[in-house]
């Protein structure tokens, strides 16, 4: 009936276990690769690693279940993955540059988990993912203010507070 043609649409057991291990050992293999770099470069390439690991455990459930909230979970797993890379290749950076990089991760995260949030929980969330998005627009106009002093400090923090509406 309609539960067999429900789980026709889903991957079988057997394939998802295969798909499981492959992920795995790509992981393994891309971690491996990385051990010939230095320093940032080489934390930047593990990142990335377990990023697409993450992602790929997130797709692979969601093909497996066909569930909405496990293709909710592949949208949170990309959004949490893209902070790590990205918040790892701000330490290249240094002083404000630094800071400005870590809020413009942290903003696209936040903004990334508010789709995520939003495709969820579609009415309610629309006000709040909107909010979040400028909140951390904001952040990221507000550090890059701190790069300023005196008067050109002072004008760049109103404009950023009248642009994002806060008071």
């Amino acid at each position: 009936g309609l539960t067999a043609l429900a789980h026709a649409t889903t991957m079988a057991e057997a394939d998802y276990k295969v798909a499981k291990n492959r992920i795995g050992t790509d992981y393994t293999a891309a971690k491996a690769a990385c051990a010939s770099l230095a320093a940032n470069a080489k934390d930047i390439c593990i990142e990335e690693a377990k990023a697409k690991e993450s992602v790929a455990y997130a797709e692979l459930e969601s093909s497996y279940t066909g569930k909405p909230a496990d293709q909710n979970k592949v949208l949170v797993a990309k959004a949490e993955a893209s902070y790590a890379v990205a918040k790892e290749k701000c330490d290249d950076l240094s002083g404000n540059a630094k800071d400005v990089c870590v809020q413009q991760a942290k903003a696209a995260e936040t903004k990334a988990l508010a789709d995520a949030k939003m495709g969820k929980e579609i009415g309610a969330a629309r006000k709040d993912a909107a909010e979040d998005k400028r909140d951390a627009d904001y952040k990221v106009a507000a550090e890059k203010c701190d790069a300023l002093a005196g008067d050109a400090k002072a004008a760049c923090v109103v404009t950023a507070r009248a642009k994002f509406g806060k008071s």
